[in-house]
């Protein structure tokens, strides 16, 4: 059983310039590579199962107006995909149409994603949407292959390998 409740409903939902806002995050790990050596550390990026159709996804949902758009996508990882952990820099904003979630506020169904790099330090046993949702993680080449929406895979590549890649150059230095 779970103590966690998702958020449901539309009442509480921000829009803006006819987009309905929402938040979201890339949740990633590393794990030792199989390489002898034993020392390369492989990124993994964790997706989940869609409730409505084939392909894979990030956690995401509505930013509401009792939130942060940081609350909202640590929320949302917790709802969909039962993970934590520390939410890292912003990835940028994207753009896409919800053919779900046309509404008098969006009749176009646009939408406008805040995507954020997600370190999980703890995958739950139980969440949320566990019985609609199956998580998985994957490397980032098998991840932009899964990735059911355009819009989301501009985020891995364009937003999430770009702020890691210069992240882990910057550390290195």
């Amino acid at each position: 059983m779970c103590d966690l409740v998702a958020r449901t409903g539309r009442l509480q939902q921000r829009y803006k310039d006819g987009s309905r806002l929402v938040a979201g995050c890339i949740p990633f790990r590393y794990i030792n590579s199989d390489e002898e050596d034993g020392n390369e550390k492989v990124v993994q990026v964790l997706m989940i199962s869609s409730s409505s159709g084939p392909g894979l996804l990030f956690p995401k949902g509505g930013w509401e107006n009792d939130e942060t758009v940081k609350e909202a996508a640590v929320r949302e990882a917790v709802e969909e995909a039962g993970v934590r952990g520390i939410l890292m820099d912003f990835l940028g904003d994207y753009e896409f149409k919800s053919k779900t979630h046309q509404d008098e506020c969006s009749p176009e169904g646009l939408c406008k994603a805040a995507m954020y790099a997600l370190y999980v330090k703890e995958e739950l046993e139980t969440w949320p949407e566990q019985k609609t949702r199956t998580r998985t993680w994957l490397t980032i080449g098998e991840a932009v292959e899964s990735c059911r929406h355009a819009w989301m895979k501009d985020a891995l590549v364009g937003g999430f390998c770009k702020w890691h890649k210069e992240k882990v150059t910057t550390d290195e230095d």
